[in-house]
């Protein structure tokens, strides 16, 4: 059986989905596991070869995964500002304490975010990265967020980290 091709299926792919499972085989026939950036440039370089296990409703599929730079954009290895929102750049950010925080001394509190730079949060784990290198603030990437174009992006960052 011969696995199927990931680019095939474009950005269809459930790249960064919880059930699927990475496996890399190197050129020596060692299996290992994992979707880091070393696991990347190995398969980039040509000393191994990645699969996905995506399982389906009734059985699982083996793919190859054919396109990395699409796997890169996807684990956010490489920036991908069409799949992220968010441009390569420093960004003009403004912030207030949402009026649904009921703890506004707490160790996180939520907040509302708005980018006058243009872009648009659609990967709070890219965003929180940038903010941290920016601005040192953390923010929290497991819990809730959301929002909308007039009343900002909410979502719960450390309230040192913002500075109050």
């Amino acid at each position: 059986m011969q696995p199927r091709s990931a680019a095939a299926a474009g950005t269809d792919f459930p790249y960064t989905s919880r059930t699927t499972c990475y496996i890399e085989i190197s050129e020596d026939g060692t299996v290992s596991h994992g979707t880091d950036s070393g696991t990347y440039e190995r398969a980039r370089s040509g000393k191994s070869t990645l699969y996905a296990v995506w399982p389906g409703e009734w059985s699982s599929h083996l793919f190859v995964i054919d396109d990395l730079d699409e796997y890169a954009r996807a684990h956010g290895l490489v920036h991908d500002e069409k799949r992220t929102g968010l441009a390569d750049h420093e960004h003009t950010v403004r912030w207030s304490l949402d009026p649904s925080e009921t703890k506004p001394l707490g160790s996180y509190i939520t907040i509302r975010v708005h980018l006058d730079c243009g872009c648009s949060i659609q990967d709070l784990g890219t965003f929180a990265g940038q903010m941290r290198e920016q601005r040192g603030w953390d923010i929290a990437t497991t819990g809730g967020w959301g929002g909308s174009s007039t009343s900002g992006t909410y979502m719960r960052a450390r309230r040192k980290s913002l500075g109050t």
